[in-house]
């Protein structure tokens, strides 16, 4: 629909972009990236025909920009500038009217049923129909930006120009905004191109970016390429990290600042010092934030925390919310549910077993609680009840080091293999199968890192740590079984 062929646009004897070479297809959500003085916005000037080419060719179905009329060009491209001006105070539906002017006919441009219909659905569409009344003058930035988009939207053009378009929106605004014009390229045919500051938004919503920089075009495709950390660091002259959307399949950029924030000890080393048990619980709080994987009940997945907790439950413990009931046992011990990572175990507390391990520069401390009365054959499932019951074996590796991703996943792999080995060294059995058991129906397991020091890109069984971690785990899993036995034979 838009092919814009080795496009130069400058301002006297400046070039501001140059060679630029791109296309939009029909029903194409395309984005504009690059820092400020990059040329994204003299870019749109010239896709709208504002300014004219020095050099170079911009097609809108096949004709070039000058072949069109300027009523022709206003039927098919709308503009949504960054800074909507207007010098009269008018309403905000004679605001969004104005956006029919090119199609009206005749000497007196009179309004047609036509004309009123769009005009109200596109103020309904933008959330500005209950402010039809009011002037612009009345209504704060946010609110006027979406009485400009209701007014481009009333044009009915075939594509949509907008500088930043959710400058002066709150998040909601800036989600429903955007939500409103990914809808409006699906159904009603609109192609959109807009330039974008927010990296996470542009790669959320559009289908391909154009990344700028110093009036060059530096990668164009989809956001999964554009968005990695060598082409944004290049570009914005900042150091940044990738990772993927939680929910969605579209790569997100966070920032790296200069300074490492929220650690008061460098020196800290991790071990038994911030270790206590209790008959209710086992605490490890730590000065300093922890980068976590983990299965907890609270705190699972991958996040930052400083405490962490293995809560005592009965073997019959049943409730149906266990996250809330989590939640309020961490409130009444004053630790912040926000900052915790919390397990539970129907194993008695005093039989947890603990140990560092140090090897060179390498440093792990691993704590273990592991009843095996209800241990189960993994590979044995059609046995294995579904009844939800507390996990008995809960498996904590905190590392001196910064993790890898990778080193994380393999750390996890590691301390699961060891857990396994340690059953079986200790023949431990699924008594419904007959078959040495691989763990207990709800195992939680967390690895934490102080994420300061040494650098471990890999964990697993063939490097020094992983080969750490495996004989850590594994012995002190050993020692949590032996004392959980002892204690069952005493009870006998």
């Amino acid at each position: 629909m838009l092919d814009v062929q080795r496009l130069s646009v400058g301002y006297e004897e400046t070039m501001i972009i140059e060679h630029i070479d791109f296309s939009v297809e029909k029903r194409e959500f395309f984005g504009i990236l690059g820092p400020n003085g990059s040329g994204k916005t003299t870019l749109l000037k010239a896709l709208s025909g504002g300014i004219h080419p020095s050099q170079g060719t911009i097609l809108l179905n096949g004709r070039t920009l000058e072949d069109y009329s300027p009523k022709e060009l206003a039927k098919m491209v709308a503009v949504l500038p960054q800074n909507s001006t207007h010098s009269f105070s008018y309403s905000v539906k004679e605001t969004v009217m104005l956006g029919r002017y090119p199609h009206q006919k005749g000497l007196f441009k009179a309004i047609s049923p036509n004309d009123e219909e769009i005009v109200q659905r596109s103020m309904e569409q933008t959330g500005v129909d209950r402010l039809q009344s009011r002037k612009l003058d009345e209504l704060s930035g946010g609110e006027r930006q979406r009485v400009f988009l209701a007014q481009a939207l009333a044009q009915e053009p075939q594509i949509i120009l907008l500088d930043e378009p959710t400058n002066h929106l709150d998040l909601s605004y800036q989600k429903n905004l955007l939500e409103l014009l990914k809808k409006q390229t699906k159904e009603m045919n609109l192609t959109v191109v807009s330039i974008f500051h927010d990296l996470n938004l542009a790669s959320m919503y559009c289908d391909r970016l154009l990344l700028m920089q110093e009036g060059l075009a530096r990668t164009v495709d989809h956001p999964e390429e554009v968005m990695k950390e060598e082409h944004i660091q290049e570009v914005y002259k900042t150091e940044v990290y990738k990772q993927a959307h939680p929910h969605i399949a579209k790569p997100q950029i966070g920032l790296m600042p200069d300074g490492v924030y929220g650690i008061s000890s460098p020196s800290f080393i991790i071990g038994e010092k911030h270790l206590k048990v209790t008959d209710e619980m086992i605490v490890y709080k730590s000065p300093i934030h922890l980068k976590c994987m983990s299965s907890g009940v609270v705190g699972s997945g991958v996040g930052w925390y400083k405490s962490f907790v293995n809560r005592y439950v009965p073997p019959h413990y049943d409730c149906s919310d266990y996250q809330q009931d989590m939640v309020n046992a961490l409130k009444q011990h004053d630790l912040d549910p926000s900052f915790t990572v919390g397990m539970m175990t129907a194993v008695n507390l005093k039989d947890v077993e603990y140990t560092s391990y140090r090897l060179e520069e390498h440093s792990i401390f691993v704590v273990v609680t592991a009843g095996v009365g209800n241990a189960v054959d993994v590979t044995g499932n059609d046995a294995i009840t579904n009844k939800m019951e507390p996990g008995t074996i809960n498996t904590w590796v905190m590392i001196d080091g910064r993790l890898s991703d990778e080193a994380f996943i393999e750390a996890l792999v590691t301390s699961t293999e060891a857990k396994v080995r340690a059953l079986h060294d200790e023949e431990v059995f699924d008594h419904r199968t007959g078959t040495l058991a691989t763990g207990t129906p709800t195992d939680s397991i967390l690895i934490a890192s102080t994420h300061i020091g040494t650098d471990y890109p890999f964990a697993g069984s063939i490097t020094p740590l992983g080969k750490l971690i495996g004989k850590g785990v594994f012995e002190t899993t050993k020692k949590a079984i032996h004392s959980y036995r002892m204690r069952m034979s005493s009870q006998s």
